[in-house]
């Protein structure tokens, strides 16, 4: 039986592998651009939640969450700046 030859290195962080934009993100731009802090958000073909669950999810990927917050309130979804 032959030896393998390896090595471990020790790292920080799994790196992540993300598509480099998405759908979502013109929703974000405009509404970080824009003087409201308190708007409503609808698209076309997505429910509230659905809608919501994926802003978070850029929300988070981009580290914004400090500044913006989603949410729904009787099926509209909400954002605001914080």
């Amino acid at each position: 039986m032959s030896k393998l030859s390896f090595e471990l290195k020790p790292v920080e962080i799994k790196p992540r592998r993300f598509r480099q934009g998405s759908k979502y993100d013109p929703i974000l731009d405009d509404f970080l651009e824009g003087k409201e802090g308190l708007v409503e958000v609808s698209a076309e073909g997505r429910s509230a939640n659905y809608l919501r669950m994926q802003l978070n999810k850029r929300i988070l990927l981009r580290g914004i969450s400090e500044e913006v917050k989603v949410s729904v309130v009787d099926d509209v979804v909400y954002m605001e700046k914080l």
